[in-house]
């Protein structure tokens, strides 16, 4: 199947304040191997990656190229030792040919000058073996992004690569250009080379990959065989649980649901999700789950107008709509509590009163100010309904522990009265007596207030302990819905897996 060992890792270790990003990881890779690497948020994929390549010191074990002991303090130095990496984001210039990118910094030059006619003809020819007849005078912007990741591909190959990482290579590609992408792959493997596959699509790494690395918290999980490892295996082993281990906790027993709130019919986003359809009640807690990268936060980011959908429908109180803007969404009662509540939720220098009562302020307008007296009254009431724990009001939201700013960030948004509350990830990184704290109040909200809640968790315990409705995402799809005794975990991991 493949050949001698091209890359090894050994008892890789890296650490962050307070932070134990690697612990004692192993990694190997052979040649002619495509070799997945895999794990949800937090994982440890993209630390291991940057410790390859250079752009961090390792804090301990080894790593040894053809044997080599080696250590690169840089891409630049990981590049000399052969490994070359083609990112998610294409990080070649625009503004250049496509001939002056694949060779930009070690052009071929003649009688001291730059040899322009060799390197338009040298280009060409290492685009013609990856199977792209393009012209390569031409500015890169004229390219679409599958074109230019073939090109950064041919300029990795070109600088004596053996390993090639891609990272999150198809994430901006449709089927057609993946397909394409995927006979550029193959073909490298048959030349020898090493492949390092980042991908959170289970459908890509069976197609495409011989071999996968599961990482979870940090840690090693195993090496396995693709074809020896069934689908719901590699979930079960990415989630840290094991099929049939799974005990739910009790489900949400909320009320009858009431009258529909939103309809989403054929909502479609290129590189975000396909053909969405979701009917959303009141008083219904609805459960968003897959894996990361299913397409969780992208389809919940069009509900709340971030991103507009390019075909199907959103209808609001029966009737058809379209959010402008996430404040055009505000107006219309909904709120969206989003992932990373460090970049995209509290801003630390302000405290926890002004964190809390940012979004009305928003939502009514810069010129409707809120009396000082009323932004205390708010403020102290969802503490005290959230259990924030505070030393007082003003004191600087950064100063909170992570699950006490989670719920101030959820005050937030309650502080709007929505009708729709999509949270995604709101116990992400908390400790397990506040994640029960935030279930129990999720489900609360959706008995007394009738509120329609979209909730997204990589937790699968969690996702059945609360939601009465899961919608499950896979490849940026939804592939079925589950509701009432369908709710258990083997049933959901399945569903997530989608084979055997």
């Amino acid at each position: 199947m493949t050949g001698q060992v091209l890359l090894t890792m050994r008892g890789i270790s890296k650490y962050f304040p307070g932070v134990r990003a690697l612990e004692n990881v192993d990694f190997t890779l052979r040649a002619g191997e495509v070799h997945a690497l895999m794990g949800e948020n937090g994982a440890g994929k993209s630390t291991l990656i940057k410790v390859l390549t250079g752009v961090y010191p390792k804090d301990g074990g080894e790593i040894l190229m053809d044997g080599k002991s080696i250590s690169p303090s840089s891409p630049l130095e990981a590049q000399k030792c052969n490994i070359s990496t083609v990112y998610q984001e294409v990080n070649l210039c625009p503004n250049l040919t496509v001939a002056e990118n694949i060779f930009i910094g070690r052009e071929p030059r003649k009688a001291g000058r730059i040899d322009w006619k060799t390197i338009n003809r040298r280009a060409a020819e290492l685009l013609k073996q990856l199977n792209l007849e393009i012209d390569v005078t031409k500015t890169l912007d004229n390219y679409s992004v599958a074109v230019q990741q073939m090109i950064a591909i041919a300029r990795a190959v070109d600088v004596d690569a053996k390993v090639l990482i891609l990272d999150e290579p198809t994430s901006s590609l449709d089927e057609n250009e993946t397909s394409r992408l995927f006979d550029v792959v193959r073909g490298l493997k048959k030349q020898g080379l090493g492949v390092v596959f980042v991908s959170h699509f289970l459908d890509q790494i069976y197609e495409l990959c011989d071999r996968v690395t599961v990482l979870r918290n940090g840690e090693l999980v195993g090496a396995y065989e693709i074809e020896k490892l069934p689908r719901v295996e590699l979930i079960s082993k990415m989630i840290g649980k094991e099929l049939g281990d799974i005990q739910s906790m009790g489900k949400n027993d909320a009320a009858e649901r009431g009258e529909v709130l939103i309809e989403a019919k054929g909502l479609t986003a290129f590189g975000r999700i396909k053909d969405f359809d979701l009917t959303v009640h009141k008083g219904e807690v609805i459960g968003f789950a897959g894996l990361l990268g299913s397409g969780r936060t992208e389809t919940a980011e069009l509900l709340f107008g971030v991103a507009k959908p390019e075909k199907g429908t959103l209808k609001l109180g029966g009737s058809e709509i379209r959010f402008a803007t996430p404040l055009d969404a505000m107006h219309h009662k909904i709120a969206f509590c989003p992932e990373d509540r460090k970049v995209q939720g509290i801003i630390g220098d302000l405290t926890v009163r002004e964190n809390i009562i940012i979004g009305l302020q928003a939502k009514n307008g810069m010129w409707s100010h809120i009396p000082m007296k009323e932004q205390e009254r708010i403020a102290e009431e969802y503490i005290k309904l959230l259990q924030i724990k505070v030393s007082s009001p003003e004191q600087l939201i950064k100063n909170l522990s992570g699950g006490n700013q989670q719920k101030a960030i959820i005050a937030r948004w309650l502080v709007t009265e929505p009708n729709l509350l999509i949270l995604d990830e709101p116990t992400r990184g908390i400790d397990i007596g506040t994640k029960t704290e935030i279930q129990k109040m999720v489900i609360r909200l959706a008995r007394e207030k009738q509120m329609a809640i979209i909730f997204i968790s990589s937790e699968i315990d969690e996702m059945t302990r609360t939601c009465t409705r899961l919608a499950v995402l896979r490849d940026r799809k939804k592939v079925t819905e589950l509701s009432g005794d369908e709710i258990y975990p083997d049933r959901v991991m399945a569903a997530i897996a989608g084979g055997v």
